[in-house]
């Protein structure tokens, strides 16, 4: 197949940055997202051209490094999946596709397609961990834990730390991000005992580093290629608030 790419330029977040275009000729339909953009840039290379630089790890849908807005949409129109699992059947022969960085205040752009989501890192470090004893593997299994409840930290911690969800939000929120990474926790026996400390520490950190506000649209939500449930947002305002109120009383 043949496609017309839209790339975003930069080279650097100091410099001015431009949409250029570039001919994807014979692109195997079998090739996922990022393998198209290999075999643009063998082709740049070969031309004596920069290529595109781009952020991958693992392409299995895991890691969460593919950052790319494809058309307009973080990861790309498809449900549930990451820009490493798009695959290039799900577009037609002498498209046009636009490529973009994540663009949000927190996630200052490096080069390209490129932004630094350190912001992620240092609200994990503020909170998003267990310090206190918690026993073996064998010792967990000794804890009772409803299922719904057991089912609810399983699929919390599921996300994959993307940015997608900062990405599609007007506001450049983290809130689905943060609320998935304390819930995993705090909904669990092992991470009651730091919930508030947990609680206060990443919503505080999250705030420092320039996320906006949630005002409730379900971008979020809807972009989040594990499909990360707005639910956790509601439960994460309601452990803010009771931890306001408890350490208030101090």
């Amino acid at each position: 197949m043949n496609l017309t790419l839209k790339v975003w330029r930069q080279k650097s977040s100091q410099d001015d940055g431009l949409i250029e275009t570039y001919q994807a000729k014979d692109i195997p339909i079998e090739a996922s997202f990022l393998e198209m953009l290999d075999i643009v840039n063998q082709r740049i290379i070969i031309d004596g051209g920069e290529p595109i630089h781009f952020d991958y790890d693992c392409r299995e849908g895991i890691c969460g490094q593919c950052s790319l807005t494809i058309n307009g949409i973080p990861h790309s129109k498809e449900r549930g999946v990451t820009a490493c699992q798009l695959h290039m059947r799900k577009f037609k022969d002498g498209d046009t596709i636009w490529i973009e960085p994540f663009r949000a205040k927190a996630f200052p752009l490096q080069r390209d397609l490129m932004v630094d989501r350190s912001a992620f890192d240092r609200i994990i470090a503020a909170g998003g961990f267990i310090d206190v004893r918690t026993g073996s593997a064998q010792d967990a299994n000794n804890l009772p834990v409803a299922k719904t409840r057991a089912d609810a930290a399983m699929d919390a911690a599921a996300c994959i730390g993307c940015g997608a969800c900062v990405a599609a939000c007007k506001n450049a929120s983290a809130m689905l991000f943060v609320s998935a990474k304390a819930a995993h926790l705090n909904l669990l026996p092992q991470g009651a005992p730091e919930k508030d400390k947990r609680v206060l520490g990443m919503v505080r950190q999250m705030d420092a580093e320039g996320f906006g506000n949630c005002t409730n649209l379900y971008e979020c939500e809807a972009v989040c290629p594990k499909e990360i449930s707005a639910e956790n947002i509601a439960r994460l305002n309601r452990d803010y608030a009771g931890a306001l109120a408890r350490e208030a009383t101090v």
